[in-house]
């Protein structure tokens, strides 16, 4: 294809998204950061699996919905850069955690002793489980299926006459003679609490056996790793590593948080890559602490998988410094070539010192990371169930398993993902690629666009990072859809903000439900621990509730005592996504304090078509002071008329009981409050929302009240307090 050919291609700024993708996506990219603010620099990192050329701009998206439900796609041109023509060639992905040291300043030595404690988790895939190479010598550690076998030089041997067992403790010590030419072996299984299982695995092998000559110079020595490249899964735990009369040895223990463990003397420093598992039970765990905080020697232990992806690691294909003149919103890189159009979103803060705005919208970018590249549509889920016709962005992660898991899948053997990242291709926050969580914010972004408002843009990390200070410049923050994922400081921060006077519009369902951690070693990454209950599709293993960065308990924001009710007046109930329905207002609303925002709506049956049917379903929340909920809170009205599919969620079960049909406690409800320095919270409880503001170009009930609403909201006229009932 020609560059004048291509000119003509990028002019088609409005084309729909459907009418310019092929059936197979050969181009994905990702950003760094996805937030920043105008006046600072992104970098953008492309990759196609043929090679192309094409041209690559900003737009600002103001709509990525390209189905009936919303207003229709629409993306401005703008003048953040030039379109600017790029050479586009794979950029290959090289998952699996793993550790590395190099051992520099080593003269050439003929002996060398190597030992740890591991535990296999998934024998039907060969790995290597540790490794030492130099220019002229190789020893490695590896299972071959259930066989625990060691590669010195070219010679490979086994270790253990009986065969290694999935999740259970091992400990090696390997001690190599060059002088003599023979290696001596001790693998001892210690007793566990299944004396069952002890009869066949405990106890300790020694053996001797013969090897080629070996000499270790300057060596690199690996963990979950091999120079191949191989990659292992399992948990390792307290490595040594002695060459010649050097010795080397590392504890798991503590700084849980580090990319780089240095080791007991200070001298050697191990690098993690690709963010494997810390906070987990090393062998030395009895069970009758939970907290590895109490004893960290007990959690001692790293989980390498070999699917773990936290750096997609490509070089730069472009880095574009953002006027400081632009204004906040959602952009997106667009790339466009003959193979398809690529577009990645980022979102613009504004300049610093920039004029205050109203109002912001709250994308919830570290819901984003949850959902990263979930395979919930390809593998089915309790939830959803799994489909065969595929849009090319779930297609993608069909053909490409390398870009990485989300919270939502457990790894191959079986333990669940714990960490979750964006600095990697993220195929579903792309517009119109899901309609889960992105596009469906870019409805309400539309909506804000068509109020005409004027509004900026904030995400998760922001307020996790600047706490308070985040918010504080906005009368009025309105959430996305399903703002599920908070940290300790970001809800930390919207309740300053609240009790400062800030105005809340919850526009989804489902939200301020899991605990996650940052940390600011892992830039662009989450920890998730699916502790205690929820809706969940893998829950952590024995020990392991706390998170490893900051030790905080994980699961439910419920179970660490901050339900969602307290912040927002309502909080999770239930999930179906058979059909959505309408709700029907409260007789009583229209009397209420509350009553202004009803005006212009005068039917009883509220949403009564939208995605899905109606305004109310998907995932829903309702109002329930048992919960927290403020008991002085105006219920306007409620959507119960949900399909079979609709149920409690997990959390509300306290037994194997028939719960009466229809079920009180399935229910959406509309709720309005006020909250101290004449501050309030509107919150609809539900995520599907979204998909009933637009209709007949905003001219709905729907459109309406959210409208009524923001318009008050952003009216500095306090809330009054209201008279407390007797």
């Amino acid at each position: 294809m020609t560059r004048e050919l291509l000119h003509q291609i990028f002019k088609l700024h409005q084309m729909p998204v459907s009418d310019t993708e092929p059936e197979s996506k050969l181009i994905t990219s990702y950003c760094e950061p996805w937030s920043l603010r105008a006046g600072d620099s992104i970098e953008w990192f492309g990759s196609s699996l043929l090679p192309t050329q094409g041209f690559l701009d900003v737009v600002k998206l103001d709509c990525g919905d390209p189905t009936r439900s919303g207003p229709g796609f629409s993306e401005q041109s703008c003048d953040v850069i030039k379109p600017t023509p790029i050479d586009l060639v794979e950029q290959p992905l090289l998952p699996g955690s793993y550790a590395e040291a190099r051992i520099e300043k080593c003269e050439s030595e003929a002996s060398l002793t190597l030992s740890f404690w591991f535990q296999p988790t998934l024998l039907k895939r060969d790995g290597v489980i540790a490794s030492v190479a130099s220019d002229d010598a190789l020893l490695e550690i590896y299972n071959s299926g259930s066989s625990l076998m060691g590669r010195f030089g070219s010679v490979e041997l086994s270790l253990r006459t009986a065969p290694l067992e999935r999740r259970r403790w091992y400990h090696l010590t390997v001690q190599v003679d060059g002088s003599r030419e023979a290696a001596d072996v001790t693998v001892v299984a210690p007793r566990s609490a299944s004396p069952g299982r002890d009869l066949l695995q405990e106890g300790i092998e020694e053996s001797t056996l013969p090897i080629p000559s070996l000499t270790f110079t300057n060596p690199v020595f690996r963990l979950a790793a091999g120079p191949g490249g191989d990659r292992w899964d399992g948990r390792i735990a307290e490595p040594h590593l002695r060459i010649g009369d050097v010795i080397h040895e590392w504890s798991f223990a503590a700084d849980l948080e580090d990319r780089e463990i240095f080791s007991i003397d200070g001298d050697m420093a191990l690098r993690l890559f690709q963010l494997p598992t810390r906070g987990v039970t090393g062998p030395d765990w009895t069970g009758e602490h939970q907290r590895w905080t109490d004893r960290p020697e007990q959690w001692n232990a790293i989980h390498f998988h070999h699917d773990d992806l936290y750096d997609a690691g490509w070089q730069p294909n472009q880095e574009v410094k953002i006027p400081k003149e632009t204004p906040s919103g959602i952009y997106c890189f667009r790339f466009q070539s003959d193979l398809g159009i690529d577009r990645i979103p980022f979102f613009v803060r504004p300049a610093v010192h920039s004029p205050d705005i109203g109002v912001a919208l709250l994308m919830p970018t570290a819901t984003y990371m949850a959902y990263a590249n979930h395979r919930m549509l390809i593998e089915g889920a309790d939830f959803v169930g799994a489909r065969t016709n595929l849009r090319p962005e779930h297609q993608y992660l069909v053909d490409h398993k390398e870009v990485g898991l989300s919270h939502y899948e457990k790894h191959p053997d079986g333990s669940g993902v714990m960490f979750s990242s964006r600095r990697r291709p993220v195929l579903q926050v792309r517009p119109g690629a899901d309609g889960w969580n992105f596009t469906p914010d870019t409805d309400i972004n539309a909506f804000l666009v068509h109020a005409d408002v004027g509004h900026d843009v904030v995400t998760d990390e922001d307020v996790h990072a600047e706490g308070y200070e985040a918010l504080a410049p906005y009368r009025v923050i309105v959430t996305g859809t399903h703002p599920e994922y908070w940290s300790t400081a970001m809800l930390d921060a919207l309740d300053a903000w609240q009790r400062d006077g800030g105005r809340l519009m919850y526009l989804g369902g489902n939200g301020f439900y899991w605990r996650v951690a940052f940390s600011d070693q892992w830039p662009g990454a989450i920890e998730l621990r699916r502790a205690e209950d929820g809706v969940r599709n893998w829950q952590t293993g024995d020990g392991e509730n706390y998170h490893a960065w900051g030790g905080e308990y994980g699961g439910l924001w419920r179970r660490n005592g901050r339900a969602p009710n307290q912040l927002v007046g309502v909080g999770f109930a239930a999930q179906g996504f058979e059909k959505a329905t309408h709700y029907e207002r409260h007789p009583m609303a229209k009397d209420s304090r509350a009553s202004w925002i009803l005006d212009g709506v005068d039917d009883e049956l509220i949403g009564t078509s939208g995605l899905g049917g109606g305004a109310a379903g998907q995932e829903v929340d309702r109002y329930d002071e048992r919960l927290g909920s403020p008991s002085h809170a105006v219920v306007l009205a409620s959507a119960t008329d949900f399909g079979p599919d609709m149920l409690r969620t997990k959390e509300e079960f306290e037994g194997t009981v028939a719960f009466p049909s229809p079920d009180p406690l399935v229910r959406a409800d509309i709720v309005f409050y006020e909250t101290p320095g004449g501050g309030a919270v509107f919150s609809v409880g539900s995520i599907s929302w979204f998909g009933a503001l637009a209709r007949d170009a905003y001219d709905n009930d729907v459109a309406r009240i959210t409208t009524n609403v923001l318009e008050r909201f952003l009216d500095p006229t306090p809330f009054d307090i209201p008279e407390i009932e007797s």
